[in-house]
């Protein structure tokens, strides 16, 4: 296995998990992510003693350096891994127009399959890149107060010249788009994520349908779980905390409430603007709960938008807590200063959905001939239930879990 934009090593993380794949090497562009990485690799806890760990930036380094770098040839990997970032294409941020998509991320890593000839690669990314157009037009400006969109303005525009670039690399690649939430198969964290599977195998490929949550005889896993595993002393702590103003405002919210659970004239006091948003409030002097999974681990779990508040402790998730959120291994280290850290460990895939792709990925590598469909479309879109609320909040400040009590407190 070769790992492409490895980042904090999550996605890889939960493929070694498997038993199943060797990780020869792996590129990341961060001085600091790469030292983790050996970090962790010096301790036993990524890959093996002769995986190489290149700092090097994908978009100008030469596939033919790499695999002299790996000796290895164009056949030999079992699988090619990667996240390449897409900040352009996140929800989380303002939608930006690609002028040319072919010079993004996501084109460098089609560009790796194409010469590393993988027999089956995972690229994981944000949700937000299955929608995202080639170009943007703004919402006061579509129909109906503007002309129809045009092609390249169409929601998923992107991924469909991705997919067609795919289809026409040597080796007759396809590929099966899944829409995941890592709280599905049993993560204590509510993450939605896009999961891009191709082969040149001629194999449709069916992701495992969730096994936890609604529907399923497994309840979702939570944060009290997740913590429990957790034992750090308070000056062992690594924290971003938050400001002593922030504090005040946390201190009168209750474990699983948030802004609503204030005060009215509090809550409007504490956030000016915001206050009066249509939407995306909810992570406002928010207050986890032991009883409910954690939400999306974020870089800045210290902004007032997107509070991240210990349930018993008016304090910020430690970087620990964080990566046991994240179900990185119990020892795995991070180094750098508390918001290097914190970057690291909220960027980070979640080690579940590698293991969950992985164990996939390994069943079609042993039965190659499995699944093989004759003249399958060369891309496959899925949605697997990736929107989950945990939650529906009332006009009282009172929030209700959304799931049945029974598989709550099974």
């Amino acid at each position: 296995m070769v790992s492409l934009f490895t980042g904090a090593g999550g996605l890889d993380t939960g493929l070694d998990a498997t038993g199943e794949f060797d990780l020869l090497g792996c590129v990341e562009i961060e001085s600091r992510y790469c030292e983790s990485l050996r970090v962790n690799r010096a301790a036993g806890r990524f890959g093996s003693p002769s995986t190489e760990i290149i700092e090097a930036d994908l978009s100008v380094l030469d596939p033919v350096v790499l695999m002299e770098k790996l000796g290895i040839e164009p056949g030999e990997v079992d699988v090619l891994v990667g996240g390449p970032p897409c900040q352009a294409f996140s929800t989380a941020g303002r939608r930006k127009s690609v002028a040319d998509p072919r010079g993004t991320l996501v084109w460098d890593f089609l560009r790796f399959v194409e010469a590393l000839q993988p027999t089956m690669f995972v690229m994981e990314n944000v949700r937000g890149l299955l929608s995202a157009a080639l170009q943007h037009r703004p919402i006061a400006e579509r129909p109906p107060h503007g002309p129809p969109l045009t092609r390249a303005e169409l929601p998923g525009s992107v991924m469909r010249l991705w997919a067609h670039d795919l289809a026409r690399l040597e080796g007759g690649y396809r590929a099966d788009c899944f829409e995941v939430n890592a709280v599905n198969y049993g993560a204590p964290q509510l993450r939605e994520r896009a999961l891009v599977i191709g082969n040149r195998l001629g194999k449709v490929v069916d992701f495992p349908e969730p096994t936890h949550g609604p529907g399923t005889d497994r309840p979702f896993g939570t944060l009290g779980e997740a913590l429990a595993g957790v034992v750090e002393a308070p000056a062992e702590r690594v924290l971003m905390d938050f400001s002593p103003r922030k504090k005040a405002y946390l201190e009168l919210v209750t474990p699983g409430g948030n802004w609503r659970t204030l005060p009215p004239a509090v809550a409007q006091e504490s956030m000016g603007r915001a206050f009066h948003a249509k939407g995306g409030r909810s992570g406002w002097w928010r207050r986890l709960s032991r009883d409910l999974p954690c939400p999306t681990i974020t870089t800045m779990p210290n902004h007032s938008s997107t509070s991240m508040c210990h349930p018993d402790e008016v304090r910020v998730l430690s970087v620990a807590e964080c990566l046991a959120v994240q179900e990185f291994p119990a020892d795995w280290q991070v180094t750098g200063s508390p918001q290097e850290q914190y970057a690291q460990v909220g960027n980070a895939v979640p080690a579940r959905l590698g293991r969950v792709a992985g164990e996939l990925v390994a069943a079609e590598l042993r039965s190659p001939e499995a699944h093989v469909v004759a003249d399958a479309e060369p891309f496959r879109r899925v949605y697997l239930r990736s929107h989950v609320r945990t939650r529906r909040w009332y006009g009282s400040g009172e929030g209700a879990v959304v799931w049945p009590p029974s598989a709550a407190s099974s």
